[in-house]
């Protein structure tokens, strides 16, 4: 009998970590429960998804089936999306058609959203609004000292993303303020800078792509954005391939897949081929071995490699500027990107050789010496990047020991340094083996 009883707790261990392994269905939750009833009120079927918590992404969607490629995974009807149209059908309408200068598509939506958060029980879209995140972890959400640990492109975009939507405020205060008659309290206390970052980034991170036919009353922006219930628990992942559209003869939004997915496992969707310091900036997370990663060379850091008292230097930084080889100069898994060590080359060019700058951006090889000096320069700065991104990650370990109210927010930049530290050593062990094969 023990014996027994021995293997039957051991097949419930294992059953019970397999759980874990697969993800943790959710759907007895009682938000999910009113969810999928609110869902269902509005035409949606039953799909082989349930809601779930898994180990690496959190919360997601798994399989209830094995589906094959080909296979359609959600199909939302058009009554389940949340568009602009939604927002000139409700109350907001008549005051958004009436205000001059019109309004963003971006703006409607924030608007909507901040007002059916306040509208809390009164809400029809009470259900949805209730699965939405609290707070967000895309730069807009970062603390001044967590944004500072970010490599220099993406804290430049960082701080971009924070200014763009503290102008979007200060410009819509007038907005929001002409909206009083439809609320008992006060507006300025509804529609505040943090109602605003929340529904900015509720919208910049879960809405699908949909073109909408341009309205008057909207500012010339593009109508683009669809808030997806349910479906927009999809998480994202660099390695499958999915068809994602809006279909005009069932009128719902449907995404098929290309990937086999097991039963019990998370389902996944491509947001694109983005690279992690994009990931981060729209979304909010870092894809782990994600082969669309790469590091950014600053052309800062490119000059420093250069002698100041080369003749030539002004007329190279303006032919790379000219022909756009000052940007998005990158490592990756596979070593200096074309276009990173296409811009060595021009730099490392001879006084003997400098009209030649043309050949090189064609492709061309021009001599040898440059060529080894371009792998040298390329080599130099791929070793700079290293110690530089060290000595960041040494900071947040300290930091994540220091505050503890960071500690989600370093975590995630921690993800991303390591990811980029993981690509800069793979790029230095490529030049290295290139380098040795030119010896």
């Amino acid at each position: 009998m023990k014996r027994s009883r021995g293997r039957t707790g051991r097949k419930r261990r294992r059953k019970h970590w397999k759980s874990f392994m697969d993800g943790v269905n959710c759907s007895h939750k009682l938000e999910y429960i009113k969810l999928k009833k609110w869902l269902k009120e509005r035409g949606f079927e039953d799909s082989n998804l349930r809601p779930a918590e898994f180990l690496e992404t959190g919360r997601g969607l798994m399989t209830t089936k094995t589906l094959q490629a080909g296979d359609l995974i959600i199909s939302l009807p058009e009554k389940c999306l949340l568009t602009t149209g939604t927002v000139l059908s409700s109350c907001l309408g008549g005051h958004i058609q009436k205000w001059k200068p019109p309004v963003s598509p971006l703006l409607a939506l924030c608007t909507f959203l901040i007002a059916e958060k306040h509208a809390g029980e009164k809400s029809p879209w009470k259900p949805y609004l209730d699965v939405l995140p609290k707070a967000y972890t895309c730069p807009a959400y970062l603390e001044p000292a967590v944004i500072n640990l970010l490599p220099k492109p993406l804290k430049k975009k960082a701080q971009e993303q924070k200014m763009m939507i503290q102008e979007l405020f200060r410009s819509s205060k007038a907005f929001f303020s002409s909206l009083q008659p439809l609320f008992a309290k006060n507006t300025g206390t509804i529609f505040t800078y943090s109602a605003l970052e929340w529904a900015w980034c509720t919208i910049n991170t879960r809405t699908i792509y949909m073109k909408q036919p341009h309205r008057e009353c909207f500012s010339l922006e593009p109508d683009v954005y669809a808030l997806a219930p349910y479906l927009d628990l999809l998480n994202h992942s660099p390695n499958v391939q999915v068809k994602a559209a809006f279909n005009e003869q069932t009128r719902s939004y449907e995404i098929w897949t290309n990937s086999e997915c097991k039963k019990y496992q998370e389902v996944f969707i491509c947001y694109g081929p983005h690279d992690n310091q994009r990931l981060l900036l729209e979304y909010g997370f870092v894809a782990m071995d994600n082969p669309h990663s790469s590091v950014y060379v600053s052309a800062d850091t490119l000059l420093k490699y250069f002698s100041p008292l080369d003749k030539q230097r002004k007329a190279k930084v303006s032919i790379l500027k000219d022909h756009d080889f000052l940007e998005n100069l990158t490592f990756g898994w596979d070593g200096p990107s074309w276009r990173l060590l296409t811009a060595l080359k021009v730099f490392s060019l001879g006084a003997d050789e400098f009209a030649c700058w043309r050949r090189i951006l064609l492709g061309e090889v021009i001599s040898a010496r440059n060529e080894q000096q371009a792998l040298d320069t390329a080599a130099k700065i791929c070793q700079f990047l290293i110690g530089e991104t060290q000595h960041v990650l040494l900071q947040i370990s300290q930091l994540k020991r220091d505050k503890e109210n960071l500690k989600t927010h370093l975590a995630l930049v921690e993800m991303l340094l390591s990811e980029d530290l993981r690509i800069l050593q793979k790029s230095a062990e490529i030049l290295c083996n290139l380098n040795l094969a030119t010896t």
